[in-house]
């Protein structure tokens, strides 16, 4: 995969624990409620269909009552190494009003039944990496991996 530095956000972190738990984190809807937004942010419904073309549905809940919705579709999905979706897309190859970014999550099996997860997030342009940087892309995401690693250590 190609893409251009300009418009990506990595995250990378190490984990003790198998790509298989860390995937299986990404696609259970009850662990991904867990995990994935940063707290006192939470997900308070998700629906994944995991598998390349499958639809993904993850509601966002804030503490004063706001609700982000996020439709998507999974681009391609390899079992225990790799999940890439979009939210260019809200269901089948129904295009969404506007596209966001496209959300890269490779892991890679390290010695010892540990993994190294790289989270990517591409955009379509230079403005919305840099308003996505100032959302806090790198606290934002890098809480939710941290949360991710204690879902992940209790399975």
């Amino acid at each position: 995969m190609t893409t251009n530095t300009q418009h990506e956000l990595v995250l990378v972190r190490e984990f003790d624990a198998s790509p298989a738990k860390i995937f299986r984190a990404w696609t259970d809807p009850e662990l991904l409620k867990q995990w994935f937004c940063p707290l006192p942010w939470k997900v308070t419904d998700a629906k994944l269909d995991v598998r390349t073309g499958g639809n993904n549905y993850v509601l966002m809940e804030g503490p004063e009552g706001e609700k982000i919705p996020n439709y998507g579709v999974y681009l391609e999905v390899v079992e225990n190494r790799k999940i890439v979706l979009t939210d260019a897309y809200t269901s089948a190859w129904v295009p969404s009003e506007k596209p966001f970014m496209t959300a890269v999550v490779l892991l890679e099996e390290l010695p010892g039944g540990r993994t190294r997860y790289t989270a990517k997030a591409l955009h379509w342009t230079a403005e919305d990496k840099e308003a996505h940087e100032k959302m806090g892309f790198h606290e934002g995401w890098g809480t939710a991996a941290d949360q991710l690693a204690a879902v992940v250590a209790k399975l």
